[in-house]
């Protein structure tokens, strides 16, 4: 009895500990890095996919771009597309585009809480039509007023060295089981499309994959500088079928990159 007694009372001391220790433990534990990144993507703006019309009621050019701030039923809309003549108080409808939240123009020195980008041509009662810079499934520009290498001219570029690099055709047959994860390709810049959503778009080319189906083309998105002509090797993490909405998806495309020339 005087055994069993000991036994229970152990046991309470047990028990009054654990309760002790889960009241006063302190802050819990941070949340795994994955679900941080998941609210991230959350916080991320959809594309807008309406399409975009009214009467201009403010507009300047400026990067290659004409600012359009849009006026319907008394809701004013600012929107983004390449250069275009459009003038204020003309009816305009614009195709859908991407949001941008707190985007900033450095050529106009300015802030808008919110923008959308969209690369259609505008039409307005009086005909204007703006270059539509339409994107292939495999790349192309996001619209921007850009710079690009003749598509006549003959690439060959030696495949980079680090342990994690590919040629251009290589990332795009092994897309599959490279996809999110970092990858190395060096290649000749073939054309970029500056500042669009925040980032510089690449076009890559090293003389492999094919012109027929564009996997001789590599679209890299990054916040360096590259001109047409420079020889460079990206680091960045390769997504295949990445979908920006607005018919902008992309059977492989590279992000984040750093760029080394």
């Amino acid at each position: 009895m005087r055994k069993f007694s000991m036994l229970f009372a152990l046991n309470l001391s047990l028990l009054a500990f654990v309760s002790v220790n889960s009241t006063y433990a302190g802050k819990p534990a941070e949340a795994p890095k994955a679900d941080i990144y998941m609210k991230a993507k959350q916080d991320v703006p959809p594309p807008d996919t309406s399409s975009i019309s009214g009467k201009i009621f403010e507009t300047m050019n400026s990067g290659g771009y004409t600012y359009i701030c849009i006026d319907k039923d008394g809701k004013k809309t600012w929107v983004a597309i390449p250069e275009t003549k459009v003038a204020v108080g003309e009816d305009i409808s614009l195709p859908p585009g991407y949001e941008m939240i707190n985007f900033t123009s450095k050529t106009l020195n300015r802030t808008f809480d919110k923008i959308i980008f969209t690369t259609g041509g505008p039409s307005s009662q009086h005909g204007a039509h703006g270059a539509s810079d339409k994107m292939s499934v495999h790349g192309g520009s996001m619209g921007s007023k850009d710079a690009e290498a003749p598509s006549s001219e003959k690439i060959k570029v030696e495949k980079a060295t680090a342990p994690n690099a590919y040629t251009v055709a290589e990332l795009f047959e092994k897309r599959t089981e490279l996809d999110k994860k970092n990858v190395a390709v060096k290649g000749k810049v073939v054309k970029v499309s500056a500042g669009i959503m925040g980032k510089n778009w690449l076009h890559l080319q090293d003389g492999s994959g094919n012109t027929k189906d564009g996997s001789n083309d590599l679209v890299v998105t990054t916040q360096d500088i590259s001109n047409v002509g420079d020889v460079v090797t990206a680091n960045g993490i390769l997504y295949k079928d990445k979908d920006f909405g607005s018919g902008y998806k992309y059977n492989v495309i590279v992000e984040e990159a750093s760029i080394i020339k």
